[in-house]
Formats: structure tokens, sequence, C-alpha cells
């Protein structure tokens, strides 16, 4: 059933799946949907990947409810809707532990999920489970090394610079403070402050440089 629900999802845009085992970090409420399936999306290929996250959600919960499991989907954090039932979702889980948890990648020095792959430009969205999915293993422990890009050139200087593990998910990785303020004075993109350098900065998931040879 792993590989026949990951396939679908593969096949219908997803650029990553997972599934992982997630109890630990449920509240008592959704405790008995102990899995995790973690969906994710490239953004750089992807020009509305909230929208294609909500389809491949409704791919999963479908498939998931056609086997006879239970579901609840947890919505991408861009997609945060004020005032409706859903919004109400985004503080029962983090799509970061789901991701984590099943192998996808770890935390950045920039607090962000980073995926040997794409790097920090993945998406996510989470359906959690209680089907016996066969799970990923999680990754323990921060892969960015000595890279430093991130921290360097923060221009809030809101990333503290230290590494995240699953054994102190808590860890201050980033000034919230610093980057709302230095947010609310740049380049706004479709409305919305912005600023990304400590996505495009990081060098995982860069596209190559095309170089043109002379003929």
């Amino acid at each position: 059933m792993t590989d026949a629900l990951e396939k679908e999802l593969l096949g219908s845009g997803a650029s990553v799946v997972g599934f992982a085992l997630v109890k630990p970090a449920l509240s008592n409420e959704i405790a008995h949907l102990e899995r995790a399936v973690s969906i994710g999306v490239d953004r750089n290929l992807n020009e509305n990947s909230v929208r294609s996250l909500v389809s491949l959600q409704k791919k999963a919960s479908g498939f998931l409810k056609s086997n006879g499991y239970k579901y609840l989907c947890i919505p991408p954090d861009s997609d945060r809707i004020n005032n409706t039932f859903v919004s109400k979702l985004y503080n029962l889980f983090t799509h970061k532990i789901a991701a984590t948890s099943a192998g996808i990648g770890w935390i950045g020095r920039n607090g962000l999920l980073i995926s040997p792959v794409y790097g920090p430009r993945l998406s996510l969205a989470t359906v959690l489970t209680d089907a016996p999915l066969k799970v990923g293993t999680p990754v323990e422990f921060s892969l960015c090394g000595d890279c430093r890009l991130c921290v360097d050139f923060c221009p809030s200087k809101a990333i503290t610079g230290k590494d995240w593990s699953r054994y102190e998910p808590f860890i201050e990785l980033i000034k919230s403070g610093n980057c709302s303020s230095h947010k609310k004075i740049s380049r706004s993109v479709n409305g919305k402050p912005n600023c990304g350098l400590c996505i495009n900065i990081c060098p995982y998931g860069r596209k190559p440089v095309q170089t043109v040879q002379a003929v």
C-alpha cells in the first residue's frame, strides 16, 4: 500500500513523498493518527505550489479512505486563511516534523527544511493517518556542515547560526522579530512582504549555471 500511494502522488506532481511515525509529536486529540504522509512540491517548477499541494492531499486522502483508513489533512503553511475552520489546523502539527521524520531532509540554519535535492525550495503539506504505512528513517542531525552562507548574508542578522537536531527541536535558529521587521521593509511579492535571501543563497537545490561554448 505504501508503494502504491507514493507512486500515485509522484505521478500526480509531487516532487518528493515520505512516510513517518510521528505519534510522539501529536496532541491527544489526534494521537490515533500516528503516521504522516509528507508531501513536497518544488517551488521552482510549480508556479502554484499551494494549489498543487491541496490537490495532492486530496489524492492521498481519497486513497486512504478507499482503503478504509482515517486521515487528517494539515494544510500548507503558505495557505493560511484566517477565521476559517482549516486555519485552526495549522497549530496541530508542523510539516517540518513530518518531513524530517520521514527522512526527506533536515532543518537548516535558516530554519527551513533542507532537502539534499531541492534545498529549501520545497513547499510542504502533511496528511496524518492511522494506515500502517511503511515509514522512512528519520534525519537526526543537520547536514549543513561548515556552510554559513545564510548566516553571514542575512540582512537582518536573524539567523543565530546554531545547529538543529531531533534532540533539540526547539533550539532558537531564527530571531523571528528581526526577520519579520526586515520583511516589512523589503520588496513585496504578490502583495506580501518578502526577503528570501536565505533560500536563494543556500547551495542545496540550486540550478546549475548554464554555460555557452563558443562555436
